[in-house]
């Protein structure tokens, strides 16, 4: 099983990217898909989530600016991340879930100058 996120990047504060992630090797259909960001010396925290019931929850910093969509029957999901800031910055994981197990990304950098 693997979960491929890309799209980070370095982008100046106010600029936008877009992060995607790839299953593969899940047999199972998946009835949630998450985000979550890191940096060093802190716990990975929430950023958005969204379900195969259309929930959609963001974190309180992000919502507003950030979008997650996604295919959870293709397994793939996207973040919109736009205006960011330097708050934002870390690793970003993706992680997907079904009735067995969850999974996990390896995660994709995030750098925002300002």
């Amino acid at each position: 099983v693997q979960l491929q996120a890309s799209g980070g990047g370095l982008v100046q504060a106010g600029e936008s990217l877009r992060l995607s992630c790839v299953a593969s090797g899940i047999s199972y259909s998946i009835d949630y898909m998450g985000w979550f960001c890191q940096v060093p010396g802190k716990q990975r925290e929430f950023v958005a989530s969204m379900t195969t019931d259309d929930i959609i929850r963001y974190a309180d910093s992000v919502t507003g600016r950030f979008t997650i969509s996604g295919d959870t029957a293709k397994k793939t999901g996207n973040l919109e991340m736009n205006n960011l800031q330097s708050d934002d910055m870390g690793v970003y994981y993706c992680a997907m879930r079904n009735s067995f197990t969850e999974y996990w990304g390896q995660g994709t950098l995030v750098t925002v100058s300002s």
